[in-house]
Parts: structure tokens; C-alpha cells; sequence
């Protein structure tokens, strides 16, 4: 196969809105914890809301764009495949550095309602495609979320994700550096984003595997690395509650926002791989952190080393499949 002369251009700016859209998102999320923080926010009320919605702001945007260039596979698989790394990929790389203990009522309460949106995503794609009403129905369930989570955290101020999250936000720039690094950081995540998504498309064009492939391994895996780094972190400093949040939290922004935003921009039709494969293994992977962090059957409110590793195991299963479905061909995607 002769690649056309464009793809050298198309990779470079892949890699370099990649590059990009990690740093932004970092120095986005950084300036709204520190300008919340000013504010008199409450530490957990900042680590659900404020951090959750900045770590998702590159699948947000690069789904975003993906939908206004009227490529709905990409976003869509970007929105469901980030949440596969995440937990299989992020949380059982996490799990093997250390076990992650979950002390949060928070977190516990998160996760049931985190299967409940995973079921009614599957439950709106039945149909064949997502419409303009299921995206509006997404939002309008997002933003009564957030009102949750806020009642929430103004109610559990004690609790423990909080005590985390309040560890970490001890040294907070000043409020005008948060501010102008707050307008930065948003303008260079949609420049990035706009240049990751161009590359990847034409990459996806170029080899002839389909966009929505491409959302699912090489968009979704470089739109969570933000979340990677964070909960990465997070276990370096023993705040186990933070590193589960933080996945949990972009699940529940990327189910419900991300699609939500993508599918009100452009209503798409849904492949019936999407629900037969990539919805049901996401599924799983949410079931089976429901089960660890109650303790059905495992030790309860622990993800231990050897569940991380099955966790990690899915994940490169999961990928293996994906490529052997391009190996195959158009037919098998």
C-alpha cells in the first residue's frame, strides 16, 4: 500500500497535538482547582466537579470537534473506549504499583450509579443510532449528576477522598496566574484538540481502518492520558481514594457528557459492533469495579494486585481484538 505524502504531516500533528492536549489539560486543571479553591470551595466539592470535568476535557473537545467534522464513530469510540483504558489500563496499571484501598462513601455511592448510565447508554443504542433526544436526555442526566455530586460533597465534607483532595490543594497558585493560565490552557485544548483530531483522521483515511477504530485504541488511550498521570500520581502519594475518583469520575463525564455533547452536534448512526462489542466489554469492565470496590466477591473496597493485573490482562485482550479486527479486514469491524 503507497501512503500518500500527507501522512508525515498528519503524524506530526498527531503526536504534536497529543503533546499538546496532555500538557493543556494539566495546566487547565491546575488553574480551576486553584481558582475554585480562591473561591472558598469546598475540597471534595473541587476534586468531584472541578478536576473530574478538567481531566475530560480532551475526550469533551476532541469529541466535539470529531462530531462538527461529522466523524461520529471517532467520537463515539473515543468516549467509550476511554472508558475501557481507564479502568482496565489505568486502574489495573495502578493496582499493580499498589493495592487501591477505597475508603470514600462517595466513591461507593458513585459507582452504582456509574453501571445504572453504562446500562442506559446501551439502552439508547439498541436502535441503531443515537439521536438528538438520547444526547439531550445524556446532558439533562449529567447536569442533574453534578447537582448530586454537589449536595454531596457540601454534605460529606469529612470524607475520605475529601481529606485527599484537600492534602493536594494545600499550595494553590495565585488567582490572576489561575486565571490567565485558566483562558490559556482552555485555548490551547481546543488548538491541540483540532490538531490531534485532523491527524488521526487522515491517519484512519490513510491506512483504511475506520474512524471509529481509531477512537477506540489511539484517540481514547491519548485523550486518558491526563487521568493516567493523575492517578499515577495519586499512588505515588498513597491517595488511593483519588486515583478510583478520578476514574470514576471521567467515566461518568465521558458516558454522559462527551456523548451527550457529540450526539447533540451530530445525531449518529450506531454500528451494531459498537453495541455488541465495544458497549459489552465496557460493561464488564464497569461490573467488575462495581464488584471490587463492594467487595462481591473480593476483599471489600480493595483492588489488589492480582485483580489489577486481570484488569490489565482485559485491556490488552480487548486492544489484540481490535487489531486482529483490522488484520481481518473492513468486515470484521
Amino acid at each position: 500500500m503507497t501512503l500518500p505524502d500527507t501522512m508525515p504531516f498528519s503524524i506530526a500533528a498527531l503526536v504534536v497535538g497529543l503533546a499538546l492536549l496532555v500538557w493543556s489539560a494539566d495546566r487547565f486543571v491546575d488553574a480551576a482547582a486553584a481558582t475554585a479553591k480562591h473561591f472558598g470551595m469546598p475540597a471534595l466539592l473541587i476534586g468531584m466537579v472541578i478536576v473530574g470535568f478538567g481531566t475530560s476535557a480532551p475526550e469533551m473537545v476532541v469529541s466535539a470537534m470529531a462530531a462538527i467534522d461529522g466523524n461520529p464513530g471517532l467520537a463515539l469510540g473515543n468516549a467509550f473506549g476511554s472508558n475501557i483504558c481507564n479502568i482496565g489500563l489505568i486502574l489495573g496499571v495502578c493496582a499493580l504499583i499498589a493495592p487501591l484501598a477505597m475508603h470514600s462513601n462517595v466513591l461507593r455511592k458513585e459507582l452504582p450509579i456509574l453501571l445504572g448510565i453504562t446500562l442506559l447508554s446501551g439502552f439508547q443504542l439498541l436502535d441503531g443510532e443515537l439521536t438528538r433526544t438520547d444526547a439531550v436526555v445524556l446532558l439533562l442526566v449529567f447536569f442533574a449528576l453534578m447537582g448530586w455530586s454537589i449536595v454531596s460533597a457540601l454534605r460529606n465534607r469529612d470524607d475520605a477522598m475529601g481529606a485527599e483532595f484537600e492534602a493536594e490543594l494545600k499550595e494553590v497558585m495565585p488567582l490572576r496566574k489561575a486565571l490567565v493560565w485558566l483562558v490559556i490552557g482552555l485555548v490551547l485544548l481546543i488548538a491541540a484538540s483540532r490538531a490531534f483530531v485532523f491527524g488521526a483522521v487522515n491517519i484512519a483515511h490513510a491506512l483504511g481502518v475506520s474512524d471509529l477504530i481509531i477512537g477506540l485504541t489511539i484517540v481514547a488511550v491519548g485523550t486518558s492520558l491526563p487521568e493516567l498521570a493523575s492517578s499515577l500520581i495519586a499512588v505515588r502519594k498513597g491517595e488511593h481514594d483519588i486515583a478510583v475518583g478520578n476514574v470514576v469520575g471521567s467515566n461518568l463525564f465521558n458516558t454522559l457528557a462527551v456523548v451527550g455533547i457529540a450526539g447533540s452536534i451530530h445525531p449518529m448512526p450506531v454500528e451494531s459492533v459498537i453495541l455488541a462489542r465495544d458497549w459489552v466489554v465496557m460493561a464488564l469492565f464497569t461490573l467488575a469495579l462495581l464488584a471490587m470496590g463492594f467487595g462481591l466477591p473480593f476483599a471489600r473496597g480493595l483492588i489488589t494486585r492480582r485483580e489489577g493485573a486481570l484488569l490489565l490482562a482485559g485491556f490488552v485482550a480487548y486492544t489484540g481484538w481490535l487489531v486482529n479486527s483490522v488484520l481481518l479486514g473492513p468486515a470484521s469491524i
